[in-house]
């Protein structure tokens, strides 16, 4: 994938953009027949010994580990992201979800039954057939690889849109690393454009199961569109999530941890801290070390040197964020440090004395600003941090974890994460949220992944035909 490849991947990406489109999807109008590439290639990929799948998925992060650099530059030139934050997606969200997915492709995939007749009952699980992977553009490897990779190594196919902003790391990327692992022909196609083309492999009938990344509103469209066909959605959509502060902490340390939370990648992940709720006593001391961090961090060029906040995706999102900035400046609320932007460059913004109605505290940001509540009590905590229509992550950071357990047992959210921020991820690990964050824990782990790109069978076998009365 030197130089010279990544020109070749460009014209092979023009002719892709006209060739892959939905004609490739071509059917009879008999659910699953004489049907598209797809639908062929899973067949014959089912088939083939699961060390085969697996073989593939090894090879497939090998190449991720040995082409790192050139990637990672791909993310920082599309999605804006730092270099360690894009070298952290080529490691974790490439090399290390093929490995995982590799060691799926062995894993035990059905059981045993109890009878009360004579003869032996088991379930098992066969792949769905093709699996449509709809990415967006703020973590494009990670966010595709999640369900590419579990997807391909049980025996499914996959056709993946990725976002059209990160088109070459999201998308060509996975093309390109795939074709040298050795996967073959049919199996992944990559159909970069807008929502029109998402909504084609949502609609299309060989297309049985959806995994979409992306903002809730988007989210709620593919499910009322995938539930008229009857199709299984995996939902990951956004987040409000809550960072809780209580008073017995190293303040300072907590101060770096919701910087982390907020700040990392300006701010452009679901999972972002995006509420930080403090214990009163220490709110002030806390704000005001918080608002250091973030005038300290530097913003710029993302392949410059000594640089922790890259830029925006594109100028429609940056409005939006100082959008949400000033008008909760205009409900009340006070700047404690940011609040400007020059070019697509955020600073990042620190907001104190926030309303519980103004937009920085009741809608989902997505960019770099941290907005402080006090709260008086366990029971004010709770109340806050569950007073939101989603729930994807929570952080709590406290010396006493018993009581940052029961707290968490309080508040509805799909990972939890004592004396941590919210943005935390792994490959071997069931991901999701609840509510309007998505519909659970559909990605990463055996079980999930299991669950979420195979139909469960149940299959009975008797040594002789049986006797009815009939």
């Amino acid at each position: 994938m030197d130089q010279r490849r990544g020109r070749g991947v460009r014209r092979r990406r023009a002719r892709h953009r006209q060739d892959a489109g939905p004609r490739r999807f071509r059917h009879t109008g008999r659910r699953g027949q004489g049907g598209g590439t797809a639908v062929r290639a899973q067949r014959e990929w089912a088939a083939q010994p699961y060390s085969d799948r697996a073989a593939v998925l090894r090879r497939a992060a090998r190449l991720f580990e040995e082409h790192q650099q050139e990637i990672e530059t791909w993310l920082v030139r599309e999605s804006g992201a730092i270099r360690p934050f894009a070298a952290l997606q080529v490691s974790s969200g490439g090399a290390e979800e093929c490995h995982e997915a590799a060691a799926l492709a062995g894993a035990p995939y059905g059981e045993l039954l109890r009878s009360g007749q004579e003869r032996l009952s088991f379930a098992r699980r066969k792949p769905v057939g093709v699996v449509g992977v709809i990415a967006p553009f703020n973590v494009p490897i990670t966010l595709a690889m999640r369900a590419v990779a579990p997807a391909l190594a049980l025996g499914n196919a996959v056709v993946l849109k990725p976002g059209p902003r990160t088109a070459i790391s999201g998308g060509v990327v996975f093309a390109r690393v795939f074709e040298e692992a050795g996967l073959p022909p049919g199996l992944l196609h990559v159909l970069p454009g807008g929502a029109d083309v998402g909504a084609v492999v949502v609609e299309h009938p060989q297309v049985p199961v959806i995994a979409f990344t992306g903002s809730t509103r988007a989210g709620r469209a593919i499910g009322v569109a995938a539930a008229r066909h009857l199709k299984r959605v995996h939902l990951e959509l956004g987040g409000n999530s809550a960072l809780v502060v209580m008073d017995d902490v190293d303040l300072e340390k907590a101060a770096s941890v919701g910087a982390w939370g907020s700040f990392v990648h300006a701010g452009q992940i679901c999972m972002a801290s995006s509420r930080h709720l403090v214990h009163a006593p220490v709110a002030d001391d806390y704000t005001a070390l918080l608002a250091q961090h973030a005038d300290a961090l530097p913003v710029g060029d993302p392949l410059g040197e000594n640089v922790a906040l890259g830029p925006i995706i594109d100028a429609g999102q940056r409005d939006n964020i100082h959008r949400i900035v000033t008008e909760t400046v205009k409900a009340g609320a006070r700047l404690a440090a940011g609040g400007t932007y020059q070019d697509l460059f955020y600073r990042p913004t620190v907001l104190t004395d926030v309303p519980l109605t103004a937009p920085a505290y009741a809608q989902e940001i997505f960019g770099p600003v941290a907005p402080v509540v006090p709260f008086q009590d366990l029971d004010e905590a709770a109340r806050l941090a569950a007073g939101t229509e989603y729930g994807l992550s929570l952080g709590i950071l406290t010396r006493d974890v018993m009581k940052g357990l029961a707290l968490a047992e309080r508040v509805p959210s799909g990972l939890v994460h004592i004396n941590d921020q919210t943005v935390n991820d792994e490959a071997l690990i069931p991901f999701g949220g609840v509510g309007d964050s998505g519909t659970g824990s559909r990605h990463g782990g055996t079980a999930a992944n299991l669950e979420a790109f195979t139909e469960q069978q149940w299959v009975t076998v008797r040594g002789e035909l049986p006797h009815y009365p009939f």
